[in-house]
């Protein structure tokens, strides 16, 4: 199977919120919640869903906090060859021209956090942040984007639960 989308095509870049967490405990710092063993297995079985898609990656880009950059850790097998994560403080507040300033390559993606991560995917759309209530990623979800990473000129080629990609890996 081919690899989505060749080189050369319009970029690729998924949304991908994070896997299931830990609850947060008393005086924790939200920024250190950790993956359960539930949200791992669950994120192990989306991405071998995308992979059963053809998805390959140059760069997986995530927020920070520890929940988001063991999901992308767990993306590890979509990245090709001198793939590589790496950590933005971009992904942990609201999307800004900053952010998609920093992006590069042709196949990327983004692990990130609600309510941020809709807000971004209806201002890739639609140009504007507040569509973004109208969107809801469910833990380990994917928004399938295609076309020029700037606000309102991305178009959406799928949104993909994650019980689909689950399925699909199986």
């Amino acid at each position: 199977m081919q690899k989505t989308p060749p080189q050369g095509a319009s970029p690729l870049t998924l949304l991908v919120r994070h896997g299931r967490a830990q609850a947060p405990a008393s005086g924790e710092d939200q920024r250190q919640r950790s993956l359960t063993s539930a949200g791992r297995r669950r994120v192990r079985a989306a991405v071998a869903g995308l992979a059963t898609l053809g998805v390959e990656l140059d760069r997986v880009y995530t927020s920070p906090w520890l929940r988001a950059h063991e999901t992308a850790e767990l993306m590890q097998p979509l990245l090709a060859e001198g793939g590589e994560i790496l950590s933005t403080d971009g992904l942990a507040r609201p999307p800004s021209d900053a952010l998609l300033g920093t992006l590069e390559g042709d196949r990327i993606a983004l692990v990130g956090h609600e309510p941020w991560l809709g807000e971004l995917c209806a201002w890739l759309l639609s140009g504007w942040h507040e569509d973004g209530r109208n969107l809801s990623f469910r833990k380990a979800g994917v928004a399938w984007l295609e076309g020029p990473r700037e606000a309102g000129r991305m178009q959406l080629r799928a949104f993909l639960p994650p019980r689909f990609l689950r399925s699909l890996g199986e």
